[in-house]
């Protein structure tokens, strides 16, 4: 009786040692909520009134702000925010679909349906978590509308082309509707975009008034939010996290300063370019005709003070934007401020993002609230790259390979005050660290812990 007593003691100590669970886990977890705030500028509650925001401040998480991945557009930005991936890595690399043989280029609504843009082998976490038997929902977020690996998000509502982002109204219906998956549906995570202030800061600048009223109306509706989520009894059992993609700054036009338009320099052809990418904020992308690169090269290098050019394989490793293969061969980025023309000026934004992600302007907002979130905590800026592990770890899923690490998170986490710093889930011992190659999947982390 002794021996088979101690062999089911085994075969129990076998099993609790596979489970993903650690000591000191939570048994369930919380329900998520992840709300995109389109160019949120990290700054913008500063200077502008938003008691609601503010509020949040002494009931959940502000970070003093987020780097965005490097390019800053949205869908690459959203992207990431999806997998936890750098840009080069999950490889939605533009807003546009383009195919450098037929020379066609989608804009950005019509790239939202294009699924081999976005089924790229990179699963967002809707799919991952599906699969590990929880449900979701999207609203109107980037990525929404495709299927991965085959496979489509349990409930969405793709974001109508021509929306009205200034329409409240709107914002409201769709938070009520967020309430309604949440406690009639039981979805357990939930994205929510909202494409404003980015509209408004496009037309006007990120100085304008309209861009403060925008603000005003975020503020609103996350306002509208709070309340929902107390009457409808989630406050005990739902996570919100409030983010962006990136921030917003001021384009400079002549003639207070020379604007960069290709067409202006001596030494530079279009009739040595198969296919461009330009006229499209303040990067570009070319892909010469063949044993023209070295030539394209030196007519652009040094053609203007505020444009910086690099071939693919030289852009600096903290970019982490050169290692996928739809990656055009010559890369042109403006200083801040300067927008990159083609053959002509046809750029009339007053308002840009996809800069550096090392320029202040393009830092985002981070706001987090809830069960598993301490009150008025104060984190130190970090990449978006790790929002994607801080969701995984919220949501109890097992992620998948990824470029973040729930340590630069883990402070927030009320559940893990009492923690020795053991993760949730121990898929592999190995860790990635943010300068290693992000192309080779062995060097990602696959628990983002």
């Amino acid at each position: 009786m002794h021996i088979h007593l101690f062999l089911l003691l085994g075969l129990f100590l076998t099993l609790t040692n596979n489970t993903p669970l650690q000591p000191g886990a939570r048994k369930t977890h919380n329900k998520l909520l992840l709300i995109s705030v389109d160019g949120f500028r990290w700054d913008y509650d500063q200077h502008i009134e938003t008691p609601n925001l503010q509020a949040l401040v002494k009931e959940g998480v502000k970070a003093k702000y987020i780097t965005p991945s490097f390019i800053t557009l949205t869908s690459p930005s959203h992207f990431t925010l999806l997998t936890g991936r750098d840009i080069e890595s999950h490889g939605v690399i533009h807003n546009m679909w383009f195919n450098t043989t037929t020379g066609e280029k989608k804009p950005y609504y019509a790239t939202q349906g294009v699924n081999e843009w976005w089924d790229t082998g990179s699963l967002p976490i809707w799919i991952t978590a599906q699969r590990q038997g929880l449900k979701t929902g999207s609203i109107h977020f980037p990525g929404t509308k495709p299927t991965y690996d085959g496979e489509e998000i349990f409930l969405k509502i793709v974001e109508p082309q021509f929306y009205n982002y200034s329409n409240e109204t709107a914002w409201r219906e769709n938070i009520d509707t967020v309430m309604k998956w949440f406690t009639v549906d039981d979805l357990d995570f939930v994205t929510l975009y909202f494409g404003e202030p980015d509209s408004a800061g496009h037309k006007h600048g990120p100085d304008s008034e309209k861009v403060r009223n925008a603000v005003r109306q975020v503020d609103s509706a996350i306002g509208y939010l709070v309340q929902s989520i107390e009457k409808h009894g989630l406050k005990s059992n739902l996570n919100v996290i409030i983010t962006a993609d990136h921030g917003m700054t001021t384009v400079l036009k002549e003639p207070a300063v020379n604007e960069i338009v290709l067409g202006r320099f001596a030494n530079f052809s279009f009739k040595d370019i198969d296919f461009e990418m330009l006229d499209y904020g303040p990067c570009g992308m070319l892909l010469p005709k063949e044993g023209k690169i070295e030539k394209v090269y030196q007519a652009l290098k040094g053609a203007h003070p505020h444009l910086t050019v690099y071939k693919k394989e030289d852009l600096p490793e903290r970019l982490r934007y050169s290692k996928h293969e739809r990656i055009l061969p010559i890369l042109l980025f403006g200083n801040l401020g300067y927008v990159v023309h083609g053959r002509l000026k046809l750029q009339f934004n007053k308002g840009e993002h996809g800069f550096d992600n090392q320029y202040m302007d393009m830092k985002m907002i981070f706001r987090a609230f809830g069960p598993d979130f301490k009150k008025n905590y104060l984190a130190e800026p970090f990449d978006s790259v790790n929002i994607y592990p801080l969701m995984c770890n919220l949501l109890k899923i097992a992620p998948e390979p990824n470029n973040g690490s729930l340590e630069i998170t883990r402070g927030m986490l009320s559940f893990e005050s009492n923690r020795s710093g053991s993760s949730l889930y121990t898929q592999r011992k190995d860790r990635r660290t943010h300068n290693e190659d992000p192309s080779d999947d062995n060097n990602m982390s696959s628990t983002g812990f």
